[in-house]
């Protein structure tokens, strides 16, 4: 059983979130919480697996549910987050994934049907992570007819990729992958390149090829 808490300050919002939620098998609505306080206070007294969250929530309707999400992450890393948004803000997403995607989901409320939530809540909770497509083409302008940028880069450059998204560092990713950091940071230079972010600031990059790779294997495309 997959244990959720939903955080949105709009009462017809977890409303309907929480007849959703509770249409699908072994997946069981805990708590609900109407700011970030009620949230956090939720994650302690019901160790959930998965939070669903809105991201502007009182006090400030601003980016509470992003800054929600990063302290979940450092305190409760086993929890899953799923992030639901009215809009594909580009530094919204670049905050949350900056320092890894694993457990992590971004949705767009409007494009949100009941199998897209279904299929974020499991991904986070095994581990994964799930990204609506149309992040990243917010994210990532691309003039190319391609299906997938993704479809460029090597098999070492998809395995250097794919650590990255799991949040590894480049000694982390020379460690899995049994090469010198300096391959690595050869391979991140040339995904890079192919993906068309030689341009971006460092980190942001980083973000952005994590995003082209999620929508690539994650179901993002569904």
């Amino acid at each position: 059983m997959i244990r959720v808490v939903l955080a949105d300050d709009s009462l017809l919002i977890r409303q309907g979130l929480s007849a959703l939620i509770g249409s699908l098998d072994d997946i069981e609505l805990v708590a609900e919480a109407s700011n970030v306080l009620e949230l956090m206070s939720s994650l302690d007294e019901h160790a959930p697996d998965v939070a669903i969250t809105d991201i502007r929530m009182p006090p400030t309707h601003t980016d509470e549910g992003i800054r929600a999400a990063i302290e979940i992450r450092q305190n409760h890393p086993n929890v899953g987050v799923v992030v639901l948004s009215q809009y594909a803000e580009p530094s919204f997403v670049l905050s949350l994934f900056e320092e890894g995607s694993e457990r992590l989901g971004y949705l767009l409320k409007e494009r949100v049907g009941p199998g897209d939530l279904e299929r974020a809540v499991r991904a986070v909770a095994g581990g994964g992570s799930s990204v609506d497509p149309r992040i990243v083409d917010v994210l990532v302008s691309s003039k190319s007819s391609r299906p997938s940028p993704i479809d460029e880069l090597t098999p070492r450059e998809r395995e250097v990729l794919g650590c990255i998204a799991e949040g590894q560092n480049n000694a982390a990713v020379a460690e899995t992958l049994v090469i010198s950091e300096r391959a690595v940071a050869r391979h991140i230079n040339s995904i890079f390149a192919k993906l068309a972010l030689g341009e971006e600031e460092g980190a942001h990059r980083r973000v952005k090829a994590v995003l082209l790779w999620l929508s690539d294997h994650d179901g993002g495309r569904s």
